[in-house]
């Protein structure tokens, strides 16, 4: 492994202009899903483990990095560090205790886990099952007009990806009991098998929160929340929470929704359910850095996609400079 270099002259005296720290700080939030041990070429916006590590060690280069619950604080007092930054991950994937974990120790970098709590201990998400069947379905004409996608070609790994797409948008905003069945339905009527252990067993989890890793909720079962009334909307960021708090003992302050867009994928009456439900903090996926006017329970956060330190480190720049957009 040959190490990529994160020093980048000017980067921390123009972050900290940008983000001064106090009653004018600004907050960067980071979504990660999956920190891959070797790269995929159909998971290409998950990092592999080189790349995670540079964009930590850059990280913790430039910025004063933040468990999210205690930079939402600060960030609330105005008592926030210049760069303030936080990290994230989604949904409970295996990898973020595998890999992901001793990269943030390697380099003292803590982070926060959004939790699904309903796929730990081998469960398996409707998308990574719907990703399974696109990276193994057989090459050649795929015959999908079952699930109203009709013939689609299997060729090349960029039809993989199209397919994979085209998967995940049709089933996404099913309900959660039609679209995990009938994904799974799919991989079984082409003999697929799937795997297992995609996502941390509880004792995984333990040791995670161990470690000193921050951890949220993020539901039960990752629905929709939009596309659920409100009683279930409750009932499921409510057992996410009680089963986390079971699995570790102490309360679960912090959330994120599922998809995480404003208004599609949760509104303001969600809003107020995870602030009823004893939350401090919520993050969305609006792309932007935070400041006080930001909402708590509504927290911007975005995704680096970027593949050099250059890169990297001018979208974390331009992030913190960009107006504040409404709903925010």
């Amino acid at each position: 492994m040959t190490a990529t270099p994160t020093r980048l002259p000017g980067l921390k005296t123009a972050l900290s202009l940008a983000s001064p720290g106090g009653a004018r700080g600004k907050l960067s939030i980071l979504i990660y899903h999956r920190v891959l041990s070797a790269p995929d070429p159909l998971r290409t916006g998950d990092p592999d483990a080189d790349t995670f590590r540079w964009q930590m060690a850059l990280l913790a280069r430039h910025f004063v990095v933040l468990p999210l619950g205690e930079a939402a604080r600060r960030l609330r007092e105005g008592s926030l560090p210049p760069r303030a930054a936080c990290v994230t991950f989604d949904d409970g994937y295996a990898d973020n205790f595998t890999t992901a974990l001793p990269i943030l120790r390697e380099l003292g970098l803590p982070a926060t886990f959004f939790i699904a709590t309903a796929y730990l201990d081998g469960g398996r998400m409707f998308n990574d099952t719907l990703i399974e069947f696109a990276k193994a379905v057989p090459a050649g004409p795929c015959e999908l007009t079952a699930v109203g996608l009709g013939l689609q070609s299997v060729d090349t790994a960029q039809d993989r990806r199209a397919l994979m797409a085209s998967l995940i948008g049709h089933f996404k905003y099913q309900r959660p009991e039609q679209r995990l069945p009938a994904a799974e339905k799919l991989a079984a009527d082409f003999g697929i098998r799937l795997p297992d252990d995609l996502m941390m067993s509880s004792a995984q989890l333990r040791a995670l929160h161990a470690a000193g890793m921050e951890i949220g909720g993020h539901t039960d079962t990752h629905p929709i929340l939009a596309r659920q009334t409100p009683d279930d909307a409750r009932h499921e960021i409510r057992r996410g929470r009680e089963k986390l708090e079971a699995l570790l003992g102490e309360p679960i302050r912090v959330f994120a929704y599922p998809n995480g867009r404003p208004g599609k994928d949760y509104d303001d009456t969600h809003v107020g359910i995870v602030a009823d439900c004893g939350f401090e903090a919520a993050v969305s996926t609006r792309p932007a850095a935070a400041d006080r006017r930001c909402g708590i329970h509504e927290l911007p956060r975005f995704t680096p996609w970027d593949r050099t330190p250059a890169r990297f480190g001018l979208r974390l720049l331009r992030s913190l400079m960009l107006p504040r957009s409404v709903g925010g």
